[in-house]
């Protein structure tokens, strides 16, 4: 908390200077390691590996989970993290014992992984002070009631994958049976490539429509039904040979014309942006490579890494955006001299513009 600290609030103040909707991507990434004493750093399972003789010998895993949340703008500028949750496995040991014996969603949320999403959510919210124009985006692992009410409660916004059908309306049917009787409001054809990287197009069928979804039956004592709207879009006759394109989304904000729906589909598709944060961190900053042997000191080494592995990410988004800019923009004075004393600029890179021929110079220093 004490090296991310100082970071957090500055992410804050880059969330006040910015303009508009600010999405708030959530996930979760695990950092795995291989010890002589992994009880130290926290046990995640076993595997099994054979050698080229195709003898077996059984591994024991050990490693760290991070939840994080990062503050991008809506055109996928990061502004740095608002939250970060470490935690071992051991800290939520015999949760899923407990769920073999009564229905999972009676199990109160304090005691289950899913906490942390609604954590994190409290202090990215607070941090910044300005609610209204957060929207926290997750994927399905974030499709939890008591997220959709802590939204609420915070006065903030949501939008998430769905991956559980629940009541809906008098609670005499699921959202699913609700969606069967709505018609197609919209299409929207989007860019891709297929398996051999070749680009495609597709079209998609957009459906939504607002509604009382309910929360589970254990826990409607406990919180409200709320007024939701469930957006899918579904791909118009799929190619043989490959899967059909299909996102079901929930949200606490309207929806009410295609080119809202579209705007909803294209901040959900920001989410990818903190799977690029968690590649830094791994392939770049390589931080499962590191020897450190206790769970506490592999955190504070991760805790760095997080604020450089923002950095580096967004130093690549001025370069693309926005080529032309003064370097100053990216950086100090001191590091531009650093940069032209160290590298040698080839003769291509000696014309580009001087904020990306600095972004270059970084690169090939291995940045």
């Amino acid at each position: 908390h004490d090296i991310l600290s100082g970071h957090f609030a500055a992410s804050a103040a880059r969330f006040a200077a910015a303009a508009g909707t600010i999405l708030v991507l959530q996930d979760t990434t695990t950092f795995s390691y291989q010890r002589e004493h992994p009880e130290l750093v926290g046990y995640t399972g076993t595997s099994t590996t054979r050698d080229r003789f195709n003898k077996s010998s059984v591994l024991t895993q050990c490693g760290i989970l991070m939840h994080s949340s990062l503050v991008v703008t809506a055109d996928g500028l990061p502004l740095g993290l608002a939250a970060v949750k470490f935690w071992t496995g051991k800290q939520f040991k015999g949760c899923s014992e407990l769920k073999r014996h009564i229905n999972p969603t009676r199990v109160p949320i304090e005691q289950k992984e899913s906490w942390r999403w609604l954590e994190n959510m409290r202090q990215s919210t607070t941090l910044p002070g300005d609610p209204v124009r957060c929207v926290h985006i997750g994927d399905r692992e974030s499709d939890i009631y008591e997220l959709f009410y802590t939204a609420h409660d915070l006065c903030t916004h949501f939008l998430v994958r769905t991956c559980v059908d629940r009541l809906a309306g008098d609670g005499e049917h699921t959202i699913a049976k609700a969606m069967q009787q709505v018609q197609v409001k919209g299409l929207h054809r989007i860019a891709l490539r297929d398996n051999k990287g070749r680009p495609m197009t597709a079209t998609l069928e957009l459906r939504y429509q607002r509604m009382t979804v309910l929360p589970p039956i254990g826990k409607q004592g406990s919180y409200p039904p709320l007024q939701l709207t469930v957006l899918h879009a579904q791909e118009r006759d799929p190619p043989p040979g490959r899967p059909r394109i299909e996102w079901k989304l929930i949200t606490d904000m309207p929806v009410r014309s295609r080119a809202e729906a579209i705007g909803k589909l294209d901040w959900y598709a920001m989410r990818w942006k903190i799977e690029t944060f968690h590649k830094i961190l791994k392939s770049g900053c390589k931080a499962e490579e590191s020897r450190l042997r206790t769970a506490d000191r592999l955190t504070n080494l991760i805790a760095v890494f997080c604020v450089l592995s923002w950095r580096i990410f967004w130093l690549t988004m001025p370069g693309r955006s926005a080529p032309q800019a003064s370097a100053e923009l990216a950086f100090t004075q001191t590091e531009i001299e650093l940069l032209e004393r160290v590298v040698n600029d080839t003769p291509r890179n000696a014309q580009a513009p001087p904020l990306l021929r600095n972004v270059i110079r970084l690169a090939q220093l291995g940045g």
